[in-house]
């Protein structure tokens, strides 16, 4: 569960005009009956940092560009707000009309990052009169549309997947009042980027004045702030939750120095002392991910795997295996690292360190979630990942953790610049950031995730 004593710990900046005052428990948000009864069942004693200030800004109508580890909180700081103020304003949708026009769209680049929040949308809708409904690729389009038909106020989906639907004429723009963009960096950096600028540019779509524009994710590099900009209003709030851009405090990191050829044994001798504790360990490629999952399995250590190639209903299965403790270890790309929400993973392993600082904070995001503490070792190829050194030293700086003494000589003295403190943890608006030209790095695995 959280632990939301260590929350409070936590620091949190806000920047922008005129923030809202921040809440301290959920009867200052003043929600209705019956999301206060599903919140209290979803096990939320007191909101968390992100929910203490993203919720009255939300409330308040105001543009939001949040910044927050994950685990932190996110998914219940956008719905709550959305949901509450669509209950006190009422519902449009009929399931009796052949165009749906929701209130609310959120955005997430792959299907198992949206699935989640659909589903999280309707534990907190439960008995309501607001109607969550997902779309997303690699699923029956007829079956969606048949679902969106019963009436939709809250549209959860992949980009392609909701362009698609408005394409159709199922989907309507007219009405909407939210449009939520979760894992927004990589929503603008990966790729999606045009279909997000066709998505706000489609016919019916309110202008930006006229509706509100919520971003979150993990890290958010300056570039992408600047990009971001272009979907919020001028004078949006800023909020930035922790080490924000740096790995969480919760996670102990480890570095072990390797060899190409030696990561395999390294890896098994690590996963010797794990026992059934929940690991997740992260590869380069799609190819190598089934290779390290087959290799652990023939070494009698239950496996599995999970990457872009793999069908939905296999990617599904291997989730469920997983979470359930059959394979309590998966091997993943980096995509499969976006914003799952799989709780009580002990330990991450970075087999191939990712090519950029901001995906080793995804990554190791997947442990010491909601205040826990987790365990994150990397394999570090001084051939292969020279160029990450001097960022990962600055990553474990700021977590207060130590550095060793290897990698920082490596970092100062070898050839170390790709990469270096790439996210941004303030406010861009701010100025005077050394971080200011950096551009955001590609992530080395891009794959189909829709």
């Amino acid at each position: 569960g959280i632990n939301f004593d260590k929350y409070d710990d936590i620091t949190v900046d806000v920047s922008g005009p005129n923030p809202p005052k921040a809440i301290m428990t959920f009867d200052e948000a003043e929600l209705c009956e019956t999301l206060r009864r599903n919140v209290s069942k979803s096990g939320y004693v007191k909101p968390t940092p992100v929910q203490k200030h993203g919720i009255p800004i939300i409330s308040a109508g105001r543009d939001l560009m949040a910044c927050a580890q994950t685990g932190s909180g996110k998914t219940a700081s956008f719905l709550l707000p959305i949901l509450q103020q669509l209950m006190v304003d009422g519902v449009a949708a009929s399931c009796f009309s052949e165009l749906q026009e929701p209130e609310a769209i959120i955005v997430a680049p792959t299907r198992e990052l949206i699935n989640q929040i659909y589903l999280e949308a309707r534990k907190f809708a439960f008995g309501t009169c607001v109607r969550p409904v997902v779309v997303y690729g690699g699923v029956s389009t007829g079956y969606q549309i048949r679902e969106i038909l019963k009436g939709c106020n809250v549209l959860c989906g992949t980009p392609g997947r909701l362009l698609d639907m408005i394409g159709r004429a199922k989907v309507g723009l007219s009405k909407l009042r939210y449009l939520v963009l979760d894992e927004a960096d990589r929503m603008l950096d990966m790729g999606f980027e045009p279909d997000m600028r066709r998505l706000v540019g489609s016919p019916g779509m309110p202008p930006k004045e006229n509706h509100q524009t919520l971003m979150f994710s993990a890290t958010f590099p300056e570039d992408i702030q600047r990009m971001a900009a272009d979907f919020l209003k001028t004078d949006y709030l800023f909020l930035a939750v922790g080490v924000v851009g740096g790995a969480c405090t919760d996670v102990e990191q480890t570095f072990v120095q390797v060899t190409k050829f030696s990561k395999r044994d390294q890896l098994l001798e690590f996963l010797k002392t794990t026992g059934t504790e929940r690991t997740m360990v992260f590869v380069e490629t799609k190819r190598q991910a089934d290779f390290i999952a087959l290799f652990l399995c023939q070494e009698k250590v239950p496996t599995t795997s999970i990457h872009g190639d793999r069908e939905q209903p296999e990617r599904e299965k291997a989730l469920a295996d997983f979470r359930s403790g059959k394979c309590p270890v998966l091997v993943a790309t980096s995509v499969a690292a976006r914003g799952l929400d799989i709780p009580d993973v002990q330990h991450v392993v970075n087999f191939d360190l990712p090519n950029n600082i901001d995906e080793y904070v995804h990554r190791i995001g997947r442990t010491g979630r909601c205040g826990n503490i987790g365990r994150a070792v990397s394999f570090f190829d001084p051939n292969a990942d020279g160029q990450l050194a001097r960022s990962l030293v600055m990553i474990l700086s700021k977590a207060q953790q130590e550095v060793p003494s290897w990698l920082e000589e490596f970092a100062f003295t070898g050839s170390s610049t790709t990469g270096f403190m790439n996210f941004a943890s303030t406010d861009s608006r701010k100025g005077g950031s050394f971080q200011d030209n950096l551009k955001s790095q590609p992530t080395a695995d891009d794959e189909e995730w829709e």
